[in-house]
């Protein structure tokens, strides 16, 4: 598997980083057709060639994809969407 693994900090309070988190889950999900689900501040992302997590703490957002084989010639496109979202979401 290939792995996309991003940190991103920011200083929004938990209940705003959770609702930058839900949009970018959100904007991934319509465009990727990724399925997810939260589990506490644990949001994870799954579908068919790709698994992964989106964790919040304090002040860092962190990305976890592992990208099946058919998904790999898309890891810059879909790395380079998700680094697109957050700056546009998280204002840090």
């Amino acid at each position: 598997m290939s792995a996309i693994d991003i940190h991103r900090a920011h200083s929004l309070d938990k209940e705003h980083a959770r609702d930058a988190a839900e949009t970018l889950a959100k904007d991934l999900s319509q465009q990727f057709d990724v399925n997810y689900q939260w589990d506490g501040d644990l949001l994870r992302f799954k579908r068919s060639g790709v698994k992964g997590q989106l964790d919040i703490s304090e002040n860092d957002l962190h990305i976890h994809l592992e990208l099946g084989l058919m998904l790999r010639p898309f890891k810059a496109r879909i790395e380079q969407e998700i680094h697109s979202q957050l700056d546009q979401i998280i204002k840090a």
